[in-house]
């Protein structure tokens, strides 16, 4: 349910009315807006009389919100989710890129390409310390030695840091190092992880599963959203399916349909999603197109000398070459490439 509070509603009404809601059993979450304050109402297990919160002082009304991921669905928050960096902006106008290797492989690599992506402009950095591996023999990461190679190349250059939490036992550690906690597709339905990155406050890229549909995905920011942290970044990254031309199947479809049912960003991963180089230009192009908010993009110095994922990584030039063409669109697009 959504209480929605009229404009001219004072503090001590709206608190009121939360202390109403909690009396209940029930879970207050305040969604100030630019002319009222919105309150969504979770825990409930049946309906909720609203009777009970239209006559309190404040009130204007009391909306029924019939999807099952209520605090990511529109009907409880019908304008677009915006999230502000001290190094930039995620949301609407705005079409944001987040670039750099697999993963953290020396200090030297990680710091000369966060100087490259803060010379184009881009100001956030992906790079995961820990490394979800389909092979327990292939290069898991450099583990906590990696995160402070992070925090020490943030701190010289500035640069945003984007990292992935594989497990509840680090969360501490890379909530530090993070600027964005990335939650990976492997992990999109890792309940316990989900509520621990709820606690946090630090926004969260929340990648799709292999084989998710868009409602588990969205019950997943949910579960994210109902620990109280309401900075949610959903990510595209491909789904398996049937064909073979490429290493997923990277599903721009999912973006009309998940704007219309959310207020949250989402973002696309070129990269994953069709695992070859060559590939990953024209779908970044396509992702901006068909309306989202932002790129995930890998990136290396020397691609073929990655020690994950070099195959759909792209070299400096070749990403510098996108971005030029990314702004060539975005301009008559509305967005601001940043």
């Amino acid at each position: 349910m959504l209480v929605v509070m009229q404009s001219g509603a004072s503090k001590d009404q709206i608190e009121h009315v939360l202390k109403a809601i909690a009396a209940q059993g029930l879970t207050a979450h305040p969604l100030p807006g630019a002319t009222r304050t919105a309150i969504g109402i979770t825990g409930n297990t049946g309906a909720v009389d609203s009777r009970s919160f239209e006559v309190l002082e404040g009130v204007k009304e009391c909306i029924r919100v019939t999807k099952p991921f209520k605090l990511a669905s529109r009907e409880m928050h019908p304008t677009d989710t915006k999230i502000e960096f001290p190094q930039t902006t995620v949301g609407p106008g705005h079409f944001t890129m987040i670039a750099g290797p697999c993963s953290v492989e020396n200090e030297a690599m990680i710091q000369q390409t966060a100087e490259f992506l803060m010379g184009i402009g881009v100001k956030m950095l992906r790079a995961g310390a820990f490394k979800p591996r389909t092979s327990p023999y292939s290069f898991q990461g450099m583990g906590k030695e990696g995160l402070e190679i992070l925090k020490r190349v943030r701190k010289n250059t500035g640069i945003g840091i984007v990292t992935e939490l594989m497990d509840t036992e680090n969360a501490d550690i890379v909530e530090e190092a993070a600027d964005i906690i990335q939650i990976g597709t492997r992990n999109m339905q890792n309940f316990a992880l989900l509520k621990r990155v709820g606690l946090a406050r630090k926004p969260v890229l929340l990648k799709r599963g292999m084989s998710a549909t868009l409602e588990e995905w969205l019950m997943s920011a949910e579960y994210v959203m109902a620990g109280g942290n309401y900075q949610v970044i959903l990510c595209e990254r491909g789904v398996r399916t049937f064909s073979d031309h490429s290493r997923n199947t990277l599903d721009l479809s999912v973006i009309p349909p998940c704007k219309s049912l959310s207020h949250l960003p989402i973002f696309v991963d070129p990269s994953h999603g069709t695992g070859k180089r060559p590939y990953v230009p024209p779908m970044a192009l396509a992702a901006l197109a068909a309306g989202a908010d932002g790129l995930l993009i890998e990136i290396h110095p020397d691609p073929d000398k990655a020690m994950s994922d070099g195959a759909q990584s792209l070299n400096f030039a070749a990403f510098s070459k996108l971005i030029d063409s990314l702004k060539m669109l975005a301009g008559p697009l509305g967005r601001t490439l940043n």
